[in-house]
Formats: structure tokens, C-alpha cells, sequence
């Protein structure tokens, strides 16, 4: 959810009939004139902030107890794989495009294993979908608002490895969902902790009457009841229909789908559930229900960049690898058979190396791809896949709201996704008093090139339904004293029907060049998790062809028959 995670912006200038700001980063990006992406702020009043230690002023909730969970200790097993491979007499210059969390990842489980990666990142920022910048008040805004999960085992055993567990703030486990029908109320599903799993997601369920009535309850559980049985197969089986096809099919009443996955749609992947492949769901069911602490959530304490990233880069850069900011690909560059020459980038630097990964969204992916490889399967098959437009806005009031909570929300308004008022979630963000909310605004396709006063006017009048006590649409109640508005026309791939064949493995059919990405085929579809573990697979699979791509004097192309991950 964006709660997987939402990416972040750049201004686009153009040259040569390319973008010339082609990001090797997380920045999603628009291959077409007429979109515009940008990083707005707008100050009403301006507060200075001195600087200080982080402040605990919420009792969080103790870390779950993840490690002895399947999962956990299958992701934790792939990671000590790295450590414990043998080291290579000739360690491999890897050159990895994209500093987000899919390309920190590839390099850091390379390192792990003894080789030396190459980092080049296109913006001065690292993170890509979750990166944040401070304004001139010494506030940070994000590219989202990112959630970590109890059923992201790739990323707590990445904390773990990095020896920052403490970063993570736990909330209590809990879905909390605004009501419409009841302006300013909310209902929520309580996971008991005293039950195992899917007992307490059922319980959750089951205690909760003011969002579904108990036939349309019934009716949603022997609708599932085939998922249940049928196991990963059924899931992927699914993939051909929408949500809301899916459930009409399965007889599950429209009010079902009105009620709770319109929500849980635009938090999986920013559309409607008209739009959105049932398999996103029932992925995202599969693992809230049969983990105990799958649907469990925290916060990071503070921004992304320094709190998250630059641990990864520490522990790359002491095991000898590089990490370069400002280094944005303008052209990947062959040898006469095809296969990968050099990346050459906008300052004029050509970067050779042993292996080439590109870890950036794929629509940067298919801007830069050279024209020779377009018709191969393997790429032609990317073109289904497709940024989603999405929002993230930061609105900073002159009061402390009173009618919220530290936790993650489902608005569950037509323009808001999910929120949360980091002054109370998040310990860097804390302020006794004001309230500062972030909020994803989706679906984005019709907003992304309206103006950030448009959006913050739309904001504010679904604002004043949630709040209607403290927050009037005309400001006459809480007064904006500023606000930040990140718009991003490319984010993760838009999950529509059948689009799981086309997502490529890690291994590409040219020899040494690989990829990575949430996009890229991994369990966990388009997610935090799903990057880190593209990385690994990514790394995994350069791993595999260490004798090849070390002793290799003449590049030759891989058949795509022997793809594997």
C-alpha cells in the first residue's frame, strides 16, 4: 500500500527529443510535453523549528514478534545467503541505475557478498519512491506515506541486518476507516492479539457491524471460501479480473466492495476497484489473514532519506561500494552484438562495468531502452506496464485536531486514499500544537495537472466532512498555515487485469543486464517489500552468472529460455 509506497518529483526539462531529467532514480517521470510534475509549497505563515533530538511522545506499541514466522525466516535465509557466499576472486563491478529501494537493495546484498556496486542515482536525493526534502522552515515533506508492515519480511529483516529495528514506531493492530455516513466518526476493525491468525482477522471482521451487516458478511466469506481452498494458484488465477468483477462473480453484494475495498484499492494501488486486478487483493488478504501480525503497522520515526536510506549507504560504502547523487543515464549504450557497452550520462561520463542493473520505475526503463531491444519479447511485453498518477499533500493547520488518532486512516472520501496526522504518528514530526496531515489524493489521473490550489481547495472540502467540528472547507475553523503538494504522473505500475505475465523476471535475455523493481516479477506486487526483494532476486541472479560474467571476453546474449530467478 501506499501505504506501499508513492514515488516523488522532478521538473522536466527536455533535450534532443528525450527528457533530458530521465531519472536513474525513483522519480517517475511522463515521456509526454503535456504533463507536469512538480514540488509546490506555498507558505501562509512561516514557523522556524529549532533543530533537536527525536521526541517520544507516544507510547507505540511493543515490536510483534515476526521472527519466527515462515516468512520471516525464508526471507532471512535468502539475506544470510549473500553473507555466506563464497568470496569471488575477482569481485564484479555491478553499475546499478536507481537509488530507491529496489536499487539500494541490489547493492547491498551485492557488497554482502563481496562484490563492489556501482550506485548511480539521477536527483541530489536518494529513496526514489520514498523520498522526502526539508523546506525552508526545517519541515520534511515526503514523495508518500509509507507504511511498513508486519507481512514485509524482506524489509524488517532488512531493519534488522542494518541494526535499526528501534526506527520503526508499531501501532496498535487496527484498521480504522472514516465513515461518511457519519461525518467525524470512524469504525474499526481490532485484530485481538490473544488469537492466532486468521482467527484474529476473522474476529476483527466479525466485531465490526457498522460497515457491513452480518448477510453481507456471510455472503463476502463463502465468496472467498474458493480463494481459501484454492491457495496461491486461485489467487493467480485471478488476475484477469477486476475487483469489482470479481466479486459480482462471487456474489458478494456491491456494498461490500462500496464499503471497504474502494478504500483498499486506492491504498494497494491508487484506482478504483473498477480498475484494479482482484489478484492485488487477494495477495494483500493472503497475508493480512494467515500472518498474525501481517496487517500490523508502523510508522518510520522520521524522515525516509536519513532514518532508512542512509544506513543502506553506510553499510555499501563500508564494504567498498559507491553511491554517486547527481548522475542521471542519458543513454545505455551497446557493442555491436547488442549486449551493454557502457551507460553513458548527462555531464558526458561513460560508467563501464561487469554487470548493468537498472533499478529505476519502468517507465523510465522504457524511455531509455535502445531501439535494438524494443521488439524483444521480454522488453515488448513492458509496455502494458504503466505508472499510475497519485498525490501526496502535506497541509500544516494552526491547531491540534482532536479527532484523530496516531495511527494510519482510511478516508474513504472519492479523493483521499488513506491519511494520518504525523504530529501524533511520527516522533521527528511531533508538534503538541499543531496538527500536520498527510494525505494521498487518488485516483489522480483527472487532478495531476490541475494546480496545487485546486487540489488543496478539493482537499479541504473532503477535509471538512472528516472533521466537521474543526475543519470548515473556508478555513473559519483551522486556518492552513502552509502547505506542500508532490505530484507524481508516473508512481508504481497501474495493476490492471492481466498485467502479471508481462512483468519481467530480474534476468533479462541480454547477457549481464538485469533488473529490478517492484515492478518486476516478486510475490508482493507493488509495494516497499516487493522493491527490496526484486533487489535481492536481482542480486541472486548476478550471483548465478558470477562465472560467466567474470571470465566473459566476448559478450553473448542469454536465451530468455533460461531465465530463472
Amino acid at each position: 500500500m501506499v501505504v506501499f509506497g508513492n514515488v516523488s518529483a522532478a521538473n522536466l526539462p527536455y533535450q534532443n527529443g528525450f527528457l533530458k531529467a530521465i531519472s536513474s532514480g525513483g522519480c517517475d517521470l511522463m515521456g509526454h510535453r503535456s504533463f507536469k510534475i512538480s514540488t509546490s509549497f506555498k507558505t501562509r505563515t512561516r514557523r522556524r523549528r529549532s533543530a533537536g533530538p527525536l521526541q517520544v511522545v507516544c507510547v507505540d506499541i511493543p515490536r510483534p514478534e515476526l521472527e519466527n514466522t515462515v516468512n520471516f525466516l525464508e526471507a532471512a535465509s535468502l539475506s544470510a545467503s549473500f553473507r555466506s557466499a563464497p568470496r569471488p576472486a575477482k569481485p564484479l563491478k555491478v553499475v546499478i541505475a536507481g537509488a530507491g529501494l529496489a536499487g539500494l537493495s541490489t547493492a547491498k546484498y551485492l557488497a554482502d557478498a563481496g562484490h563492489k556496486p556501482l550506485l548511480l542515482e539521477a536527483r541530489d536525493v536518494l529513496e526514489g519512491k520514498i523520498a522526502a526534502w526539508k523546506d525552508a522552515d526545517g519541515d520534511w515533506y515526503e514523495t508518500g506515506l509509507h507504511i511498513f508492515f508486519g507481512a514485509y519480511p524482506n524489509v524488517q529483516n532488512l531493519f534488522g541486518e542494518l541494526g535499526i529495528n528501534d526506527r520503526l514506531q508499531w501501532k496498535e493492530h487496527s484498521m480504522i476507516f472514516a465513515m461518511p455516513s457519519k461525518p467525524g466518526e470512524f469504525s474499526r476493525f481490532d485484530f485481538p492479539d490473544v488469537l492466532p491468525a486468521p482467527l484474529n482477522g476473522i474476529w476483527a471482521i466479525l466485531r465490526n457491524n457498522e460497515m457491513l451487516t452480518w448477510p453481507e458478511k456471510i455472503k463476502f466469506a463463502i465468496g472467498l471460501l474458493p480463494a481459501m481452498v484454492g491457495g496461491q494458484a486461485y489467487v493467480e488465477a485471478q488476475d484477469g479480473l477486476s475487483v469489482e468483477q470479481w466479486m459480482r462473480k462471487q456474489g458478494v453484494p456491491d456494498r461490500v466492495t462500496d464499503e471497504v475495498f474502494i478504500a483498499m484499492s486506492k491504498a494497494l494501488n491508487f484506482i478504483n476497484p473498477d480498475e484494479l486486478s482482484m489478484q492485488c487483493i487477494l495477495i494483500a488478504l493472503n497475508r493480512f489473514l494467515q500472518e498474525k501480525h501481517g496487517s500490523k503497522m508502523a510508522f518510520l520515526d522520521g524522515n525516509p532519506p536519513e532514518r532508512l536510506c542512509m544506513p543502506i549507504v553506510e553499510h555499501i560504502r563500508s564494504l567498498g561500494g559507491e553511491v554517486r547523487l547527481n548522475s542521471r543515464i542519458r543513454k545505455i549504450e551497446l557493442e555491436d552484438d547488442g549486449t551493454v557497452k557502457s551507460f553513458l550520462l548527462t555531464d558526458g561520463t561513460t560508467i563501464q562495468g561487469d554487470a548493468y542493473v537498472f533499478a529505476t520505475p519502468v517507465d523510465i526503463l522504457k524511455l531509455l531502452l535502445p531501439d535494438s531491444w524494443k521488439e524483444i519479447p521480454y522488453f515488448k511485453r513492458l509496455e502494458k506496464l504503466v505508472g499510475v498518477p497519485v498525490i501526496n499533500v502535506h497541509i500544516w493547520v494552526d491547531k491540534k485536531l482532536k479527532n484523530t488518532y496516531d495511527h494510519l486512516l482510511f478516508s474513504r472520501s472519492n479523493l483521499l486514499s488513506v491519511y494520518a496526522d504525523m504530529s501524533l504518528t511520527c516522533k521527528e514530526y511531533y508538534d503538541p500544537n499543531r496538527s500536520m496531515l498527510e494525505l494521498v489524493f487518488a485516483p489522480a489521473e483527472e487532478w495531476i495537472s490541475r494546480s496545487d490550489s485546486d487540489i488543496i481547495d478539493a482537499t479541504m472540502k473532503e477535509l471538512e466532512r472528516l472533521f466537521p467540528d474543526e475543519i470548515a472547507a473556508d478555513q473559519s475553523k483551522a486556518k492552513i498555515l502552509k502547505y506542500h503538494v508532490v505530484k507524481t504522473p508516473r508512481s508504481v505500475y497501474k495493476t490492471i487485469p492481466d498485467c502479471e505475465p508481462c512483468r519481467p523476471l530480474q534476468r533479462s535475455p541480454i547477457k549481464g543486464f538485469y533488473l529490478a523493481g517492484d515492478y518486476t516479477k516478486q510475490k508482493y506486487l507493488a509495494s516497499m517489500e516487493g522493491a527490496v526483494l526484486s533487489g535481492k532476486f536481482c542480486s541472486q541472479s548476478i550471483l548465478q552468472d558470477y562465472e560467466l560474467l567474470a571470465a566473459s571476453s566476448g559478450p553473448q546474449k542469454l536465451s530468455e529460455t533460461t531465465l530463472s530467478t
